[in-house]
C-alpha cells in the first residue's frame, strides 16, 4: 500500500491527525465481527481500590475510557475537542449573566440500557452521590462549584453554583457527572467490582480473573439516544501486560487497533515502515508528565531543594534521549497549545545550570548531596518510563548536588501509596478531563486536589482560580492563569517535564482511526468501523 496522509482542519483545537500506512501481515482480527482494541491499561480491583469503575471513584484515563462508552453525561465533546455539546440533554446553558445558574433539559424518551426511563431525579441523584461519597481519588472536586441541584418535573435540571464557573459545561461532560440508575448504585456507597449500568452508546460485559478485568466487551445499546452515532455493533477491549505483546497481537491480526500506551521504539518503527497493512495515526496530544512532591516530606520540604531540581533538570536532553520527536519539553503545567499557557519555569530558571542550583541550596543552608528517592509506576505510562527516570537520576547525580535512588512500582501499588503520601518525590502523567487551562491547574493546586498534596497557596485557591473561572472568554482569563503558573514555578509543588503526542495503530480495514482517540487520550470506540483492507 502506498503511503497516505489525512489531515483534518485545525479549527478551535480540533485534532489534526496524520495517517500513514505501515508494514504488517494480512488484515483482520479474530473475534468475528467485533473490533478488537488493545491497551496496556490494567484494570484491577483491590482492598485499596475495590470500585475501580464506579463514576464516583474512577479518575484515570483507563477507567474513564471504560465509562465514556457506557455512562451517559448531559454534555459531551463529540470528538474530544471544541466546545461541549448536549448529549443526554436536549439543551443546556447558563441562565444568568454571572455564570452561576446552569439549566439543562433532557432529551425525550431517554432510557437506561435496561429500559428504565432516565429522569431529572436520576441526574440529581448521580451528582449528589459523587459529591457525598467524596472518594479519595479526588474526582468529586470536579463538582466542587456545585451548591445545590434542583429538578423541575422529570426533564429539567438546574445547577446552582457557589460561584461563577465558565468551565462547568466541560465538567458535565466528564464521567463523574455520568447519569446512574438508583436501582443499580447505592446513594452513599461505591459499587465494588467491574459492573457498569448506564444509558451510554454501549453496554459492557467484563471478563474478570483474580480481581483483574482481562477483557471488556462493549455491545451497542439499542436504547441509546444521544449525540453520538456508533459505527459498529460490538468492540472488545483487551488489556496487555506490555506494549511489545500488544504490538505482536496487532501484527498477527489478533487485534485490530493498538491504542495507548505504545512504546517510542514501536512508534519509530511504524513511522519508518511506510508500506503494508497497518496504519499509524499521529495526532496532537494534551498529555503531560511531571514530578510531584510531598511538600511536607523532610527531604523536599524546603522549597530550595525543589527549586534546585528545577534548575538542574534538562528537559531537552530528557525528551531527545527517550522520546525523540514524540514529545516536547514543557515549562508549565499548562501545555503550550492551551489558551493561557505561560513558559513560567523557563522564565524563572532559564537553561539548566548547576552553578545556580548550588547557589540556591547554599543560600538555604542545605547540605549536599541531597538524598532523594524518585518513585515511578512501571506499568501505567508505558515502558519508556524506566528509561526516563534513569535519565533524570543521571542528570541530578551528575550535578553533584543530589544522590538519587529510583524505585518502580506497579500501578495497583503506586496509586494508593501516592495518595497516602508514602512518596516524597514521584512521577505522574496527566490526561486532561477537558481541554482548558483550569483543568491543568485546579486539580493539582485547589483544595481536595487529586494528588492529596499538602501544598496550599491561598492566593491560588481563594483568589486566582475563582477569578479565572468567571471569564467565559478564556483569553481574558490569561492574566489570572499566568499568575498561577508563576507562583507554581517559584514554589515548585510540581515540576513539569514534557508534553506528548498521541498515536493509534490500526489494521487497514478499520475505518475512523483518525478519531479513535482524542487529544486527551479518550478512546472513542463509537468512531470505529470495519471496511475493506488493501
Amino acid at each position: 500500500m502506498n503511503r497516505k496522509t489525512l489531515v483534518l482542519p485545525a479549527v478551535l483545537g480540533l485534532l489534526t491527525p496524520v495517517l500513514a500506512a505501515c508494514g504488517g501481515s494480512s488484515s483482520g482480527g479474530n473475534s468475528g465481527d467485533a473490533i478488537v482494541v488493545g491497551t496496556t491499561d490494567r484494570f484491577t480491583a483491590s482492598s485499596d481500590v475495590p470500585a475501580p469503575v464506579d463514576p464516583a471513584y474512577a479518575y484515570d484515563v483507563g477507567t474513564w475510557n471504560i465509562l465514556r462508552q457506557t455512562v451517559q453525561t448531559l454534555m459531551v465533546q463529540s470528538r474530544g475537542d471544541g466546545e461541549p455539546e448536549p448529549e443526554a440533554a436536549e439543551s443546556c446553558g447558563f441562565t444568568d449573566t454571572g455564570n452561576e445558574r446552569y439549566a439543562c433539559k433532557l432529551r425525550k424518551d431517554l432510557k437506561f440500557a435496561n429500559g428504565d426511563p432516565v429522569t431529572a431525579a436520576d441526574v440529581k441523584f448521580s451528582i449528589d452521590r459523587a459529591r457525598a461519597i467524596k472518594a479519595d481519588s479526588g474526582v468529586f472536586a470536579l463538582l466542587s462549584t456545585v451548591d445545590t441541584v434542583e429538578t423541575q418535573g422529570d426533564s429539567e435540571v438546574i445547577f446552582h453554583l457557589k460561584n461563577a464557573d465558565a468551565t462547568f459545561p466541560y465538567k458535565l461532560s466528564t464521567p463523574v457527572a455520568g447519569i446512574l440508575n438508583p436501582k443499580d448504585y447505592e446513594k452513599n456507597k461505591l459499587r465494588d467490582g467491574f459492573a457498569i449500568d448506564g444509558s451510554g452508546p454501549y453496554t459492557m460485559q467484563a471478563e474478570v480473573k483474580n480481581n483483574e478485568m482481562v477483557k471488556a466487551t462493549f455491545t451497542k445499546n439499542p436504547n441509546y439516544k444521544g449525540l453520538l452515532t456508533p459505527k459498529n455493533d460490538k468492540v472488545v477491549l483487551e488489556p496487555f501486560k506490555d506494549a511489545a505483546g500488544m504490538g505482536t497481537a496487532l501484527e498477527k491480526g489478533d487485534i485490530d487497533v493498538m491504542s495507548r500506551q505504545m512504546s517510542p521504539d514501536q512508534i519509530r518503527k511504524l513511522q519508518s515502515n511506510t508500506g503494508g497493512s497497518i496504519n499509524l495515526v499521529e495526532m496532537p496530544g494534551l498529555e503531560i508528565r511531571y514530578l510531584a512532591f510531598n511538600t511536607n516530606a523532610t527531604s523536599v520540604k524546603d522549597k530550595a531543594v525543589r527549586q534546585a531540581m528545577a534548575q538542574v533538570v534538562n528537559r531537552g536532553q530528557l525528551v531527545s534521549e527517550v522520546y525523540g520527536t514524540q514529545a516536547e519539553p514543557l515549562y508549565s503545567l499548562v501545555p503550550a497549545t492551551i489558551t493561557g499557557h505561560s513558559n513560567s519555569f523557563f522564565n524563572k530558571y532559564g537553561d539548566p545550570s548547576v552553578a545556580k542550583a548550588r547557589a540556591l541550596l547554599a543560600k538555604a543552608n542545605i547540605t549536599t548531596p541531597v538524598k532523594l528517592t524518585l518513585h515511578y509506576t512501571t506499568d501505567h505510562y508505558g515502558s519508556a518510563t524506566a528509561q526516563e527516570f534513569a535519565v533524570l537520576k543521571k542528570q541530578l547525580d551528575d550535578s553533584g548536588l543530589f544522590d538519587v535512588t529510583v524505585q518502580g512500582h506497579p500501578w495497583e501499588q503506586f496509586s494508593p501509596a501516592e495518595r497516602k503520601g508514602s512518596y516524597d518525590v514521584f512521577g505522574m502523567g496527566w490526561f486532561p478531563d477537558f481541554p482548558d487551562a483550569d483543568n491543568y491547574l485546579a486539580p493539582f493546586l485547589d483544595k481536595d486536589n487529586f494528588l492529596n498534596s499538602p501544598y496550599y497557596n491561598s492566593d491560588i485557591s481563594e483568589k486566582l482560580i475563582p477569578q479565572s473561572r468567571r471569564e467565559a472568554d478564556r483569553l481574558t482569563a490569561s492574566k489570572s492563569l499566568t499568575e498561577i503558573q508563576d507562583i507554581v514555578a517559584d514554589d515548585v509543588p510540581v515540576l513539569p517535564l514534557w508534553q506528548g503526542k498521541q498515536y493509534v495503530a490500526t489494521r487497514d480495514n478499520i475505518t475512523g482511526s483518525e478519531y479513535a482517540m482524542n487529544s486527551s487520550s479518550t478512546l472513542q470506540l463509537w468512531e470505529l468501523g470495519r471496511g475493506v483492507g488493501g
